[in-house]
């Protein structure tokens, strides 16, 4: 499906190009939008990823399965920001992950080839867009640091107050409601998700947070 300008024109891999050279860009480009619905693959582990996706609506997840079968999950990205970039950027672009629509999403898909190396028309928006990939590829490696800073905890307790010191800053309040539900945040933590309940009823018992299902306040 063709993308429709108004929902990407005031996404980050888009910044600094003028709205009335989106519509030739996006043609140049080779963009298309795609939608899935909760619970879609996007992709699978072993897929070849040529393309970069940017999300224009909804939460996909990064998710890694191990030989049992367990799943872990690896980056929460919302609206605006990209995924794929790294496979499809590298000499072997096969996955060693997939990535998984846990929202209704819609995502426009851009092959990675198009964007890193410019046409025969030499469009001018070219230069523009790969510093901006480059910009969103560095806010990504970011997400990902503060995973391993999160999940290198010690403790459970201490792992769940690391990612809601995270929220809190990324929200810049004591109160505010994260992106996961109880078992995707036990995913994401690497964690039982009994364990997670009941630490977190212990951590309210003894005053440290209260919460209502998915949203949370620091009481510091």
């Amino acid at each position: 499906m063709a993308p429709d300008i108004n929902e990407i024109r005031n996404m980050d891999l888009f910044h600094g190009i003028k709205e009335e050279d989106l519509g030739g860009m996006l043609t140049c480009l080779g963009a298309r939008t795609r939608t899935f619905a909760k619970g879609e693959f996007i992709s699978i582990e072993s897929d070849e990823v040529r393309w970069v996706c940017i999300i224009l609506s909804g939460t996909v997840h990064m998710i890694k399965h191990d030989v049992w079968g367990n799943e872990t999950i690896l980056s929460v990205s919302g609206e605006g920001q990209l995924f794929g970039e790294t496979f499809a950027g590298s000499d072997d672009p096969v996955s060693s992950v997939s990535f998984y629509a846990a929202r209704p999403s819609k995502v426009l898909s851009i092959p990675f080839h198009r964007i890193m190396h410019t046409c025969d028309m030499s469009c001018v928006f070219h230069h523009r867009i790969i510093e901006n990939m480059v910009s969103l590829i560095a806010g990504k490696n970011r997400q990902l640091m503060e995973k391993l800073e999160i999940v290198s905890q010690k403790t459970l307790r201490k792992k769940i107050l690391s990612y809601l010191s995270l929220q809190s800053q990324q929200h810049g309040s004591s109160s505010f409601t994260i992106p996961l539900g109880r078992s995707e945040l036990a995913n994401y933590l690497n964690a039982d998700r009994s364990a997670l309940t009941r630490e977190l009823s212990a951590m309210e018992d003894e005053g440290l947070i209260s919460f209502s299902r998915n949203t949370f306040t620091l009481l510091i």
